[in-house]
């Protein structure tokens, strides 16, 4: 997980030269509705509880986290590449006010992706300063460019430790995002929260992903489940899903590594029982997944990487 805090410790500085490797990368990361769908997330926890070709979810997501080693160095070939392995949606890291999305600004990312058929969803923003100071000029500025983009969300990415280390912590990370969350609905736009393993650590009779949970509007503040670190940290999906129905209305896609549980590998090709989370995609109530992989097999095209995740999840999982 350090690769991950270091990057987002750090955001707005571009990442040097790490080779796609096991070895040298680690696993670390990290109601939203389709663009143009008929089918709300309301719609997603009416009726039954397995995936309809008809739901939001037929457009596939990628977090571009993914390919940070490469997107800095070419935006536009990267994000033509992301259309080519059959992505239709695209969720941001790392924007700053100073450096926009590697270097292009809100109106110029957008217009890249409308050239490659994308839309962007979702955007991952630094809040750990809003957190500490209440201060919401940056808040505002994030929305001012998801807006541009045309963001359905705003998500909390990550949190550093001091910012967590106890339930009044969380207590007060909530409280902030209630009120983040309430100028990005006078925008048009919603909040969410993407979970790593540590948010399920114990404080007395609860945890802090409960806290979060629990002390958040349901009506202003949703949830991005890192199906992955749900894993990780000893739970189960389908039971987080059953007890806080509607409110995952966004999911990361990535799988576990059979022998080392620590690394990602390709959806489907590792331990996470992927068909059985999909069959309770609406109690959940997600209404867009992305896929993310943070670490490649030494000699893995991470281009070839995502499509063959991508296509597992199209094939397979919402066949």
């Amino acid at each position: 997980m350090n690769n991950r805090r270091s990057f987002l410790q750090k955001l707005g500085l571009l990442s040097a030269g790490v080779a796609f490797a096991p070895a040298l990368l680690t696993s670390c990361d990290s109601a939203n509705q389709k663009t143009g769908s008929a089918t709300s997330s309301a719609d997603l926890t009416a009726n039954n509880t397995a995936v309809s070709p008809g739901s939001g979810l037929r457009d596939i997501g990628i977090q571009l986290y993914t390919l940070r080693e490469l997107l800095p160095k070419d935006v536009k070939g990267v994000i033509g590449q992301v259309a080519q392995a059959g992505y239709q949606d695209v969720e941001t890291y790392g924007y700053t006010p100073e450096n926009g999305y590697w270097g292009l600004d809100a109106q110029a990312f957008k217009e890249l992706l409308k050239a490659n058929n994308l839309v962007s969803t979702s955007g991952h923003y630094e809040f750990g300063q809003y957190m500490k100071d209440g201060n919401q000029d940056i808040v505002k500025r994030y929305i001012d460019a998801g807006k541009v983009v045309g963001h359905q969300y705003l998500t909390v990415p990550y949190l550093a430790e001091d910012l967590r280390n106890s339930a009044d912590a969380y207590k007060n990370i909530a409280e902030k995002m209630n009120k983040a969350a309430e100028l990005c609905k006078a925008s048009g736009l919603k909040l969410a929260y993407h979970n790593h393993d540590f948010e399920f650590k114990q404080y007395g009779n609860t945890t802090g992903y409960d806290i979060l949970l629990q002390e958040t509007d349901p009506a202003l503040v949703s949830f991005e489940a890192d199906l992955y670190w749900i894993e990780r940290a000893g739970r189960k999906p389908q039971e987080l899903f059953q007890q806080h129905k509607g409110r995952f209305v966004m999911w990361h896609v990535k799988d576990m590594d059979k022998t080392t549980p620590s690394l990602n590998t390709e959806i489907g090709t590792g331990s996470i029982d992927y068909p059985g989370i999909f069959a309770q995609a609406k109690v959940s109530g997600v209404d867009r997944i992305f896929v993310e992989q943070e670490n490649f097999a030494a000699g893995k095209d991470p281009i070839q990487s995502i499509k063959q995740s991508r296509d597992y999840v199209k094939n397979t999982l919402l066949a």
